[in-house]
């Protein structure tokens, strides 16, 4: 199965929990090896319970719907066990990071496109 098809999942999965936990999406950004995640969320959560609770229930679906992932991935884990959080206000504003997170592909692409051609 391809890289686009888990992506659309992953990003299934992730607006489900959204609704689950009413929390909203304000941005969000599926790269090769990393998730781009900006979300605002009710106080009631932490940001590591939160991060728990994203974390352990897109890995399970994930190896649910492609078994074959826990046998790529190193030491058959999804996620790393950090994550960054952090919050907007006076020096970051919500447009800055939509912005940073929507930039991210065309960032990855221009980096592809700058190594050349590829041997095969």
């Amino acid at each position: 199965m391809g890289s686009a098809v888990k992506s659309a999942f992953l990003k299934w999965v992730l607006r489900r929990l959204a609704i689950e936990y009413s929390f909203a999406i304000v941005e969000l950004e599926v790269m090769p090896d990393h998730v781009h995640l900006f979300i605002e969320a009710p106080a009631r959560y932490s940001p590591a319970k939160l991060m728990n609770a994203i974390k352990s229930i897109t890995a399970r679906e994930m190896f649910m719907r492609f078994p074959e992932l826990r046998e790529k991935l190193w030491a058959g884990e999804l996620w790393a066990d950090g994550y960054y959080v952090g919050t907007v206000g006076d020096a970051v504003t919500t447009e800055a990071v939509r912005r940073y997170i929507r930039n991210q592909k065309n960032e990855l692409h221009e980096l592809d496109d700058s190594h050349g051609p590829s041997e095969e």
